[in-house]
Protein backbone atom coordinates (compact mmCIF):
# COMPACT_ATOMS: atom_id res chain seq x y z
CA UNK A 1 0.00 0.00 0.00
CA UNK A 2 1.35 3.25 -0.89
CA UNK A 3 2.73 5.36 2.36
CA UNK A 4 -0.77 7.51 2.46
CA UNK A 5 -1.41 9.46 5.65
CA UNK A 6 -4.89 8.02 5.64
CA UNK A 7 -6.74 5.08 3.38
CA UNK A 8 -10.17 4.03 4.57
CA UNK A 9 -12.62 1.32 3.20
CA UNK A 10 -15.65 1.60 3.91
CA UNK A 11 -17.92 -2.05 3.92
CA UNK A 12 -21.89 -0.72 4.73
CA UNK A 13 -24.21 -3.83 4.35
CA UNK A 14 -27.35 -5.26 5.78
CA UNK A 15 -27.18 -7.98 9.00
CA UNK A 16 -26.01 -11.32 7.75
CA UNK A 17 -24.34 -10.27 4.41
CA UNK A 18 -21.08 -11.20 5.21
CA UNK A 19 -19.35 -8.00 5.79
CA UNK A 20 -18.15 -8.31 8.81
CA UNK A 21 -15.38 -11.18 7.65
CA UNK A 22 -15.04 -9.47 4.52
CA UNK A 23 -13.60 -6.43 6.74
CA UNK A 24 -11.84 -8.67 8.92
CA UNK A 25 -9.89 -10.34 5.95
CA UNK A 26 -9.53 -7.26 4.00
CA UNK A 27 -8.00 -5.70 7.20
CA UNK A 28 -5.44 -8.45 7.75
CA UNK A 29 -4.84 -8.71 3.72
CA UNK A 30 -3.69 -4.91 3.89
CA UNK A 31 -2.98 -4.24 7.03
CA UNK A 32 -5.64 -2.36 7.94
CA UNK A 33 -7.16 -1.59 11.60
CA UNK A 34 -10.82 -2.49 11.33
CA UNK A 35 -13.37 -1.11 13.44
CA UNK A 36 -16.78 -2.80 13.63
CA UNK A 37 -19.42 -0.13 14.45
CA UNK A 38 -21.63 -3.11 14.90
CA UNK A 39 -19.59 -3.79 18.03
CA UNK A 40 -19.95 -0.63 19.47
CA UNK A 41 -23.97 0.08 19.39
CA UNK A 42 -24.12 -3.82 20.63
CA UNK A 43 -21.70 -2.79 23.30
CA UNK A 44 -23.83 0.42 23.81
CA UNK A 45 -26.86 -2.02 23.96
CA UNK A 46 -25.51 -4.50 26.70
CA UNK A 47 -24.24 -2.43 29.04
CA UNK A 48 -27.29 -0.35 28.94
CA UNK A 49 -29.47 -3.68 29.48
CA UNK A 50 -27.26 -4.72 32.79
CA UNK A 51 -27.21 -1.48 34.18
CA UNK A 52 -30.24 0.30 33.14
CA UNK A 53 -29.14 3.84 34.27
CA UNK A 54 -32.05 6.82 34.23
CA UNK A 55 -29.86 9.08 31.91
CA UNK A 56 -28.97 6.97 29.05
CA UNK A 57 -26.80 9.66 27.38
CA UNK A 58 -24.56 10.40 29.95
CA UNK A 59 -24.24 7.11 31.23
CA UNK A 60 -23.16 6.13 27.31
CA UNK A 61 -20.93 9.72 27.50
CA UNK A 62 -19.16 8.84 30.09
CA UNK A 63 -18.41 4.72 28.74
CA UNK A 64 -17.05 5.65 25.63
CA UNK A 65 -14.94 8.25 26.80
CA UNK A 66 -12.73 5.74 27.83
CA UNK A 67 -13.62 2.67 26.13
CA UNK A 68 -11.14 -0.12 25.32
CA UNK A 69 -12.04 -0.55 21.63
CA UNK A 70 -9.93 -4.31 21.96
CA UNK A 71 -11.58 -5.45 25.05
CA UNK A 72 -15.28 -5.00 23.61
CA UNK A 73 -14.36 -7.23 20.51
CA UNK A 74 -13.53 -10.50 23.08
CA UNK A 75 -16.88 -9.96 24.51
CA UNK A 76 -20.12 -12.01 23.90
CA UNK A 77 -22.86 -9.40 21.95
CA UNK A 78 -24.43 -11.65 19.48
CA UNK A 79 -27.34 -12.50 21.62
CA UNK A 80 -31.06 -12.17 20.23
CA UNK A 81 -31.99 -9.77 23.12
CA UNK A 82 -29.06 -7.59 22.45
CA UNK A 83 -29.54 -7.27 18.67
CA UNK A 84 -33.46 -6.48 19.15
CA UNK A 85 -31.75 -3.74 21.48
CA UNK A 86 -29.45 -2.27 19.19
CA UNK A 87 -31.63 -1.82 16.49
CA UNK A 88 -34.13 0.44 19.20
CA UNK A 89 -31.19 2.72 20.44
CA UNK A 90 -29.79 2.75 17.02
CA UNK A 91 -32.80 5.22 16.44
CA UNK A 92 -31.78 7.43 18.87
CA UNK A 93 -30.18 10.28 17.20
CA UNK A 94 -28.26 11.26 20.70
CA UNK A 95 -26.83 7.55 20.83
CA UNK A 96 -25.50 7.70 17.71
CA UNK A 97 -23.61 10.93 18.07
CA UNK A 98 -21.94 9.66 20.89
CA UNK A 99 -20.85 5.95 18.70
CA UNK A 100 -20.13 8.41 15.94
CA UNK A 101 -17.48 10.53 17.62
CA UNK A 102 -15.94 7.24 18.97
CA UNK A 103 -15.77 6.34 15.05
CA UNK A 104 -14.49 9.39 13.69
CA UNK A 105 -11.89 9.71 16.49
CA UNK A 106 -10.72 6.46 15.97
CA UNK A 107 -10.59 6.63 12.31
CA UNK A 108 -8.05 9.68 13.23
CA UNK A 109 -5.69 8.17 15.48
CA UNK A 110 -5.62 4.64 13.36
CA UNK A 111 -5.68 6.56 9.87
CA UNK A 112 -5.46 3.04 8.04
CA UNK A 113 -8.71 1.25 8.74
CA UNK A 114 -11.51 -0.73 7.57
CA UNK A 115 -15.17 0.51 8.75
CA UNK A 116 -17.62 -1.95 9.10
CA UNK A 117 -21.01 -1.52 9.44
CA UNK A 118 -24.50 0.01 8.36
CA UNK A 119 -24.22 3.58 8.06
CA UNK A 120 -20.26 3.77 7.61
CA UNK A 121 -20.62 6.05 3.85
CA UNK A 122 -22.11 8.59 6.64
CA UNK A 123 -19.90 8.44 9.10
CA UNK A 124 -17.13 9.06 6.77
CA UNK A 125 -18.16 9.72 3.48
CA UNK A 126 -14.50 10.80 1.86
CA UNK A 127 -13.64 6.74 2.58
CA UNK A 128 -11.06 6.48 -0.52
CA UNK A 129 -13.17 2.74 -0.91
CA UNK A 130 -16.76 1.91 -0.11
CA UNK A 131 -18.86 -1.34 -0.91
CA UNK A 132 -22.35 -1.93 -0.33
CA UNK A 133 -23.04 -5.41 0.76
CA UNK A 134 -26.17 -7.71 0.78
CA UNK A 135 -27.15 -11.19 0.80
CA UNK A 136 -30.48 -12.21 -1.01
CA UNK A 137 -32.19 -13.97 -0.48
CA UNK A 138 -32.59 -13.29 3.33
CA UNK A 139 -32.76 -17.18 4.37
CA UNK A 140 -29.09 -17.42 3.07
CA UNK A 141 -27.70 -15.04 5.09
CA UNK A 142 -29.95 -16.49 8.26
CA UNK A 143 -28.43 -19.89 7.69
CA UNK A 144 -24.70 -18.85 8.09
CA UNK A 145 -25.74 -16.81 10.75
CA UNK A 146 -27.34 -19.65 12.68
CA UNK A 147 -24.13 -21.52 12.28
CA UNK A 148 -22.16 -18.56 14.19
CA UNK A 149 -24.40 -18.64 16.61
CA UNK A 150 -24.59 -21.87 17.02
CA UNK A 151 -21.42 -21.95 18.54
CA UNK A 152 -22.47 -20.03 22.08
CA UNK A 153 -26.08 -20.62 21.86
CA UNK A 154 -27.34 -24.14 21.08
CA UNK A 155 -31.27 -23.63 21.04
CA UNK A 156 -31.42 -20.90 18.83
CA UNK A 157 -33.65 -21.63 15.67
CA UNK A 158 -33.72 -20.99 11.92
CA UNK A 159 -36.60 -19.31 12.39
CA UNK A 160 -35.85 -17.10 15.14
CA UNK A 161 -32.60 -15.93 13.04
CA UNK A 162 -34.68 -15.44 10.45
CA UNK A 163 -37.11 -13.38 12.18
CA UNK A 164 -34.48 -11.33 14.02
CA UNK A 165 -32.62 -10.46 10.57
CA UNK A 166 -35.53 -9.25 8.67
CA UNK A 167 -36.85 -7.33 11.68
CA UNK A 168 -33.33 -5.72 11.89
CA UNK A 169 -33.19 -4.94 8.12
CA UNK A 170 -36.49 -3.40 8.69
CA UNK A 171 -35.75 -1.41 11.17
CA UNK A 172 -32.44 0.16 9.66
CA UNK A 173 -33.95 0.87 6.52
CA UNK A 174 -36.40 2.20 8.03
CA UNK A 175 -34.81 4.84 10.98
CA UNK A 176 -34.71 8.09 10.80
CA UNK A 177 -30.99 8.97 11.65
CA UNK A 178 -28.75 7.26 9.38
CA UNK A 179 -30.41 5.03 8.01
CA UNK A 180 -29.19 1.50 6.02
CA UNK A 181 -29.26 2.60 2.03
CA UNK A 182 -26.75 2.28 -0.28
CA UNK A 183 -24.25 5.33 -1.26
CA UNK A 184 -24.28 5.91 -4.86
CA UNK A 185 -20.43 5.45 -5.43
CA UNK A 186 -20.20 2.29 -3.52
CA UNK A 187 -19.20 -1.01 -4.85
CA UNK A 188 -22.61 -3.46 -4.64
CA UNK A 189 -21.61 -7.02 -3.80
CA UNK A 190 -24.36 -9.61 -3.17
CA UNK A 191 -22.73 -12.14 -1.12
CA UNK A 192 -25.80 -14.98 -1.51
CA UNK A 193 -24.11 -16.85 -4.46
CA UNK A 194 -20.25 -16.03 -3.58
CA UNK A 195 -17.54 -17.99 -0.79
CA UNK A 196 -16.09 -15.50 1.27
CA UNK A 197 -13.25 -16.02 -0.86
CA UNK A 198 -15.27 -14.97 -4.17
CA UNK A 199 -15.89 -11.92 -1.96
CA UNK A 200 -12.66 -10.99 -0.70
CA UNK A 201 -11.28 -11.64 -4.81
CA UNK A 202 -14.25 -9.17 -5.85
CA UNK A 203 -12.82 -6.53 -3.08
CA UNK A 204 -9.56 -6.82 -4.01
CA UNK A 205 -10.08 -6.26 -7.82
CA UNK A 206 -11.34 -2.88 -6.59
CA UNK A 207 -8.74 -1.92 -4.19
CA UNK A 208 -5.95 -3.09 -5.54
CA UNK A 209 -6.77 0.31 -8.39
CA UNK A 210 -6.50 2.13 -5.74
CA UNK A 211 -3.31 1.32 -3.25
Amino acid sequence: MKNTKRFIIDITGSSGSGKTTAAKLIGKKYNLSVLYSGLLFRYAAKTLLNQNPQNQIKFLKTKFSKLNYEKIKKMSLHTPEISIYTSQIAKKLAIRKIIKSFQISYIKRKRKVVLEGRDGSKIFPKANIKFYVVCSPLKIAAKRRLKQIKKTNKKITLNEVLKDLKKRDFMDKNRKHSKLERHPESVYINTAKLSINGVIKKMCEVINTQI
